[in-house]
């Protein structure tokens, strides 16, 4: 397969901090996901029109990747270990709800899953190792439906019987490839959206689970819990309403007992959020359409610290990365070095 080399410079602009690394692709990114390369960062990112994107070099220059007969998918997730291996999700409906894996570097990709019934809808992709991976979709006969692999080549759907069902209209948004999430090795974690902001969470890698109301906006089919972010017993939500970017009501919300109880943030993001990411020590970081804001006591607090609008965000170290619309690619140094806004 040819490689498309994007020209992207480190740094060519700043905007709140933010290095944007490239910008222009054809395509609305809504994943990245980054790994170590050589003292360096591998960084992958995915989205509309079938792009997947690769820079071996934390961002100076981008490679566009082919997926045989994957030039109208969207590609809503992926997940790296190396410059070599990662795992991609296409969402759609029925037959466009797709697992692909590379073990070349982008070079091939081998498609590993294909969804069968036209009710499957797959959101989000989380992995723990090479091998063991999990992916969550939009609920089918009143369960949500679930994937996973433990030997990294074929996929399996998880028996429902130990899943909570689902509300009517009751779903997972696939914003960003962080509706999901994996937390202290073995906890898998998911939030909902539609007639309730919900959080399920299964301590044994899917095999048991819980669910938990919080107090997240919710009641529309464009509202909900977008993304989630864990470490420790903290979990914290971020959300809102798509349709109304600029909303500040009931948009971010965190648990301190691993998602039983929950507490609306005392200071609210100020607007729409599709991702978030934190660490141990309490420093948070959230983005959506309409900018980022940062916590630094874990999810309490929010700050609002730059305008531009991306869809996912994710980190490595001090170093966070995120992508958006047009094919934004920008990268902040520490999520201290975020703002002041424009």
């Amino acid at each position: 397969m040819r490689f498309l080399i994007l020209l992207a410079l480190l740094g060519t602009a700043v905007q709140d901090g933010w290095l944007i690394q490239a910008s222009g692709i054809d395509s609305n990114l809504r994943a990245v996901s980054v790994t170590a390369n050589n003292g360096s960062a591998m960084v992958w990112a995915s989205g509309s029109n079938g792009v997947i994107l690769r820079s071996p070099d934390a961002g100076q220059n981008w490679q566009r990747l082919q997926v045989e007969e994957g030039e109208k998918l969207d590609f809503r997730g992926i997940w790296a270990f190396n410059q070599d291996l990662a795992y991609a999700l296409s969402v759609g409906p029925g037959q466009q709800s797709r697992i692909y894996k590379t073990s070349d570097g982008g070079k091939t990709w081998i498609k590993q899953y294909q969804a069968a019934k036209q009710e499957v809808f797959l959101d989000a992709l989380v992995c723990r190792d090479v091998k063991t991976c999990f992916v969550i979709g939009d609920p089918v006969d009143g369960k949500f439906f679930a994937l996973s692999t433990t030997d990294g080549e074929q996929w399996r759907e998880l028996a429902g019987d130990t899943m909570p069902a689902a509300l009517q209209n009751e779903g997972v948004f696939a914003a960003s490839n962080s509706s999901l999430t994996l937390c202290n090795g073995n906890e898998l974690v998911f939030g909902t959206g539609g007639p309730a902001a919900r959080v399920f969470r299964s301590p044994d890698m899917g095999q048991s689970w819980e669910v938990h109301q919080t107090p997240m906006l919710s009641g529309s089919l464009s509202s909900g819990i977008f993304s989630v972010a864990c470490w420790d017993s903290t979990i914290v939500v971020v959300g809102g309403d798509y349709q109304k970017p600029d909303g500040v009501e009931r948009l971010a919300a965190y648990s301190s007992d691993h998602g039983k109880s929950w507490q609306l943030s005392a200071q609210q993001p100020s607007g729409f959020r599709s991702s978030v990411v934190g660490r141990s020590d309490g420093s948070v970081l959230t983005s959506g359409t309409n900018g980022s804001d940062r916590s630094s006591d874990g999810g309490a607090h929010w700050t609002r610290c730059s305008s531009l609008n991306l869809n996912a965000l994710t980190g490595k170290g001090l170093r966070v990365w995120g992508v958006g619309p047009k094919g934004m690619l920008a990268m902040l140094p520490s999520p201290d070095h975020c703002g002041p806004v424009r």
